[in-house]
């Protein structure tokens, strides 16, 4: 930060709120009533062009009353009640026709250049007001974009909240005409802006990031609001809404809204708050597009804060990229345990907080029955529409014309239809960037359930999205995503097999610190080991790191800990592979009952088609048809919490924790003992939904 800079410091402002000025267009004058009010006498002299008429009509006169002298007629105030008076001679009947046609011409015609002269003034006035309101209100606007242009080394989170900010002030800058009656908002913001440009708030920003991205997010709505205010009244008007009522309405929402944030900051709290934000949605109705349930963003896949900074960065840095021929779609890859979903999941999260996700869309191993790849665009466009509604509205105006394609599984239409048709509609007015992620495109299935999507991604039209339009996408570096996304131009591709090691040696340390910090006999050299064992991979620093804390495998912290970092160097198994043999053995005996029992167990969870708790296991396994299935898989799965979801919490579905599990229990050559294959399971399965049904 420059010195000048540093020097910025301004008494924290009140939010205060500011009472409406009576009128919008000054006194006398309302333009909205058109030129429908009574036309007031004129005075001849003051009226733009009422000089030639008056010369006109005098020049005329002299001609019809030749005893009077040009002077006096040219001294004297004539009107037209004068004229109708005259006593001079008669005049030839047409000579007073022609003068009386310029009698009447001058009624009409100076009264009109009158009101004109009032209407400029009128203008003028509201020119004034403008200037006025751009000069109170903008100023501390300008201000911040110079300021934070300047500023370096904070939290990417922080980086991401002011690029929002500085776009929605950029965007309430532009705007050619600050209706005065969202004067109380102009102020709310000013006032914020005013505060974020204080000295302690700016030397503080990592600090409040939290509570930073939440005002950036009521900003930017501010901002869209603000811009749209013309076109918010012409539906309020076209609906019969009062629009005073309503514009005020919205206004307390937002401002509201500001004084909580700023409120919650003063009292150094940061905790989840519903911030009610003003929409103007329309009668729309788009509950018949195909929406892929339970796609969206899992907050529990977020980074541990502190770690990946180099990456998010690299990635925030790319969203705010102002350059109109910056790539368009950021491909984050490799191989499984990188910890590639949880920097898509943390992205998605910051961006949510600031009101910059347009979607998050993420595929998984155990739903590929539902054919989520056939939803996906239709999803992603829905959370649009839901997020803006200008481009909700284009939506719905396509499907007037064509129903069939909100419910259509194929991928060329809807990205063509329901994704770029409505985004070079509105992409123009909106505020910053808007980012859709879409996350394990290589868990979607075969190579054939993601062809079309490849296609798209890749095609020219992709790289002509709106300039403020960017898709983060993360996989596996497999054959087919590989051969399309690392030859495109609009890709920007980064491998975390790349990532120096030294970055993700220190981010797993500090992960390993934090989940250890409370046993026994774990310090910081412990700590060291795991994190260089680790070689890179995240999951597996994870899955030690619950093998260890774990206390059902009858061993000591210490013993536990010497599992995982003196047998990892297994021959001919990769890391990750010999993870999981080290969890298995402690956690499945190998008598040939125990091994059974996991086996038909994980075959269970790993081809129901739709995952299923605990209580819904059991209950389908009460109706195998081999007596001997028939046993409480909690006795198999309770040993089990390091490597799936819903062994703790009955109410969840079970499922692997991380797809490379269920890579290592299909693949034999990998899991040998632990191999699960799909054997007969479909028929179980089968006769235990019938016997379910019939119950």
């Amino acid at each position: 930060m420059t010195n000048n800079q540093s020097k910025i410091r301004r008494p924290c402002p009140k939010l205060r709120k500011i009472i409406p000025t009576q009128g919008t267009m000054g006194p006398g004058l309302d333009l909205s009533q058109g030129s429908s009010r009574a036309l007031t006498p004129a005075i001849v002299s003051t009226s733009p062009g009422s000089d030639d008429i008056r010369k006109r009509i005098i020049a005329r006169l002299k001609n019809l009353l030749p005893n009077r002298s040009s002077r006096s007629i040219a001294s004297s105030s004539i009107g037209p009640h004068d004229l109708q008076q005259s006593s001079t001679p008669a005049a030839p009947a047409y000579e007073i026709d022609a003068v009386q046609e310029e009698l009447d011409s001058a009624r009409l015609v100076l009264p009109v250049a009158q009101h004109a002269v009032e209407l400029v003034g009128g203008v003028n006035t509201v020119v004034s007001q403008i200037e006025t309101i751009s000069s109170t209100y903008l100023q501390p606007l300008k201000t911040f974009s110079t300021v934070v242009s300047t500023i370096t080394n904070v939290h990417p989170y922080a980086h991401m909240a002011l690029g929002t900010l500085t776009s929605a002030a950029q965007l309430i800058i532009m705007q050619a005409n600050l209706d005065q009656s969202i004067s109380d908002l102009l102020l709310k913001v000013q006032n914020v802006y005013e505060f974020l440009l204080e000295e302690d708030t700016l030397s503080n920003l990592d600090v409040m990031k939290d509570t930073l991205a939440r005002i950036a997010q009521v900003i930017s709505n501010c901002a869209r609001f603000i811009k749209n205010y013309p076109e918010t009244k012409s539906f309020w008007k076209r609906v019969g809404k009062n629009i005073r009522s309503e514009t005020q309405t919205a206004v307390d929402d937002y401002n509201k809204a500001l004084d909580a944030l700023m409120q919650q900051h003063h009292n150094h709290a940061v905790c989840d708050m519903h911030i009610n934000i003003y929409r103007d949605l329309e009668d729309l109705n788009l509950d018949g597009m195909a929406y892929a349930s339970g796609a969206g963003l899992n907050t529990t896949k977020k980074c541990l804060d502190g770690t990946r900074g180099e990456i998010l960065q690299e990635i925030v840095d790319w969203i705010h990229d102002p350059d109109v021929n910056a790539p368009r779609i950021f491909w984050l890859h490799g191989q499984a345990g990188r910890g590639k979903s949880a920097i898509a999941h943390t992205i998605a999260l910051w961006l949510r907080n600031v009101g910059g996700l347009g979607s998050c869309f993420c595929f998984a191993r155990d739903r590929q029955a539902e054919y989520r790849e056939e939803k996906m665009f239709t999803t992603i466009s829905r959370d649009l529409a839901d997020r803006d509604p200008a481009f909700r509205r284009a939506l719905a105006s396509i499907f007037t014309n064509n129903r069939s394609l909100m419910a259509t599984p194929d991928i060329i239409q809807q990205w063509e239809k329901l994704v770029l048709g409505p985004l070079s509609q509105v992409s123009t007015g909106e505020t910053g960037s808007v980012v859709v992620v879409i996350d394990a495109l290589d868990e979607s299935g075969p190579e054939p359930s993601r062809s079309h999507i490849l296609s798209v991604l890749g095609s020219p039209r992709a790289a002509k999205l709106p300039s403020n339009f960017r898709l983060l996408m993360t996989s596996r570096s497999l054959p087919d995503i590989q051969a399309v996304l690392s030859i495109s131009p609009h890709v920007k591709a980064l491998s975390l097999d790349d990532v120096p090691v030294t970055f993700t040696e220190r981010d797993i340390r500090l992960f390993v610190s934090v989940q250890l910090k409370d046993l026994k006999g774990i310090g910081e050299r412990e700590v060291s080991q795991i994190a260089q064992k680790a070689d890179g991979l995240f999951e597996w620093a994870r899955l030690a790191c619950e093998y260890i804390k774990q206390d059902t495998t009858g061993k000591c912290v210490k013993e536990r800990f010497s599992s995982v970092t003196e047998h990892v160097s297994r021959e001919g198994k990769s890391l990750l592979d010999a993870m999981y043999h080290t969890i298995l053995e402690s956690a499945v005996s190998k008598r040939p009952t125990a091994l059974a029992r996991f086996c038909s167990v994980m075959r269970q969870v790993l081809y129901t088609l739709e995952p299923l708790p605990v209580d819904g296991l059991g209950t389908m396994r009460r109706h195998f048809a081999h007596k001997h299935s028939n046993f409480n898989v909690v006795i198999v799965l309770c040993f089990l919490g390091p490597l799936l979801s819903g062994v703790t919490d009955y109410t969840m579905p079970v499922r692997p924790l991380h797809a490379s599990f269920s890579d290592f229990l299909t693949d034999q050559s990998r899991s040998g003992d632990y191999f699960v294959g799909e054997a007969d399971i479909q028929m179980d399965i089968a006769v235990a939904s019938l016997g379910v049904l019939r119950t």
